[in-house]
């Protein structure tokens, strides 16, 4: 007589997640067929693939480049906006704390070279508390210029130039003006100088025109030496530096080491720089 035993594996029936096999699992791969947890499914454009469909498509889909070998720096200019943030973060800073605290820790003048030679980089995210405009100016000039530049050099080269131009911009203070009496030194006018440089150099090396921006480079460095206040000395060096590390970018060699000797020659920029520094303050 036959009683209708059940199955010994019931579960035969029920579609099971292949990473999971303990987990029944319903919903279907839209490219694979085949079943996925909840832990394994991925959104896609249409309901749900899995994990290995996901990783196998990433492997298989090419990764774009900027021209001059940094990650495709696609959709919004976000180190533009972020070194932005920083300033009106900083500028509101130095209304907010009493006594002029981050004037005091942060500005840069020729008398801190050798003993706090941070400041050549600090004081390019301080500005002026008297004149509005100056932060205002600055901030516009960094992303009009950023929006141009960062989608060509990449992010991290568009950030290592704008740094590095700023650096520059207190070393060419430091050369062209006195020690004593002390001045000190607020802006990041040497590092947007830098953004001209090195959008002159990415011109050229495009074969694009660059009469506009010998123009604007010409007018901004007249008002330089017209305007009291304005640090001419920070904007030459600016603009030198930039040029320099722009190039180290733009005509390192195509390739697999094109990364490494766009990093050597950029790491090379910041010991001259430093080199620089030292000899003139072991000099004076």
């Amino acid at each position: 007589m036959s009683y209708g035993i059940p199955s010994a594996e019931p579960s035969a029936a029920i579609p099971v997640c292949p990473r999971h096999p303990d987990r029944p699992s319903y919903v279907r791969c839209q490219r694979c067929g085949r079943p996925a947890c909840p832990e394994c499914q991925r959104a896609a454009a249409v309901g749900f693939q899995c994990i290995d469909c996901v990783n196998e498509q990433k492997r298989s889909t090419p990764t774009y480049r900027a021209p001059y070998g940094g990650a495709l720096a696609a959709g919004r200019p976000l180190v533009t906006y972020l070194i932005i943030a920083l300033c009106v973060v900083v500028y509101i800073l130095q209304w907010a704390l009493p006594g002029d605290l981050v004037f005091q820790d942060f500005a840069y003048a020729n008398i801190f070279a050798g003993s706090e030679p941070w400041r050549m980089l600090t004081s390019a995210f301080l500005h002026s508390q008297g004149f509005l405009l100056h932060i205002v100016l600055n901030m516009y000039s960094l992303w009009i210029f950023g929006q141009v530049l960062e989608p060509l050099l990449g992010r991290l080269r568009f950030l290592a130039v704008y740094l590095l131009a700023a650096v520059g911009g207190s070393v060419g203070f430091l050369l062209l003006t006195p020690t004593v009496p002390p001045v000190g030194l607020v802006g990041a006018s040497g590092a947007i100088f830098g953004l001209f440089g090195a959008l002159l150099v990415v011109q050229r090396q495009r074969g694009g025109q660059t009469r506009q921006l010998w123009i604007l480079i010409v007018l901004n460095g007249v008002i330089g030496f017209l305007v009291p206040g304005i640090a001419w000395q920070a904007h030459l060096g600016g603009l030198i530096t930039g040029a320099i590390a722009a190039a180290a970018i733009t005509y390192a060699p195509r390739g697999k080491s094109q990364a490494l000797i766009q990093a050597a020659s950029l790491v090379l920029v910041l010991g001259v720089l430093a080199a620089i520094t030292w000899f003139h303050v072991s000099a004076s």
